[in-house]
């Protein structure tokens, strides 16, 4: 393989494609083209994102923004179909549906909104590093609990507390007169 191209999500190169050696590395975030120029957004070993799959909108900010506050679009709208992609299998398809909550809307489309900065170029960094983290997180598996019992000992000093316990409270018991 001669190289890699990747496209640096930095706040000032954004979109911009590098032919890097295979052993730089950069930002959490590296997209690399494939034979078919398709360029391909890493999420772990196994699951590459296609840019074409992502879709942005750029919307005004509330907040901040200085001067440009209503002339700049840069806020950062991205939507993931979950549903419809063939590059995520169904369990993680599912895991990432309970991790989204509210983020997914009915029809399996993931949005993230951005408006931390005032930048859309580091707006739209952060929005992608957030669906990176995202799927991610949805593609490791969930630990199953193994249910334990309590040992012999601790069931011990459960019941012995129990009766120092009953004996404490018997005592405030108001005080009877057998005659």
């Amino acid at each position: 393989m001669r190289g890699v191209f990747v496209v640096f999500l930095t706040k000032s190169r954004i979109g911009a494609a590098h032919k890097l050696d295979l052993g730089q590395t950069l930002c959490s975030c590296i997209c690399y083209a494939t034979q078919e120029g398709l360029f391909l957004i890493r999420v772990t070993d196994k699951i590459s994102i296609p840019e074409t799959e992502l879709h942005w909108q750029f919307i005004r900010a509330s907040g901040p923004g200085g001067q440009n506050v209503n002339k700049v679009s840069s806020a950062v709208e991205l939507r993931f179909d979950v549903a419809r992609t063939h590059r995520l299998n169904s369990e993680v398809k599912s895991r990432l549906r309970k991790l989204a909550g509210h983020r997914m809307s009915a029809d399996g489309v993931l949005v993230i909104q951005a408006q931390r900065y005032r930048s859309q170029a580091r707006n739209r960094d952060d929005a992608l590093q957030r669906l990176v983290a995202l799927v991610r997180s949805a593609a490791k598996p969930t630990k199953v609990r193994k249910p334990t019992a309590p040992s012999a000992a601790a069931k011990r000093r459960r019941v012995e507390e129990k009766k120092k316990r009953a004996i404490v409270k018997s005592r405030r018991a108001a005080v009877r007169d057998y005659e």
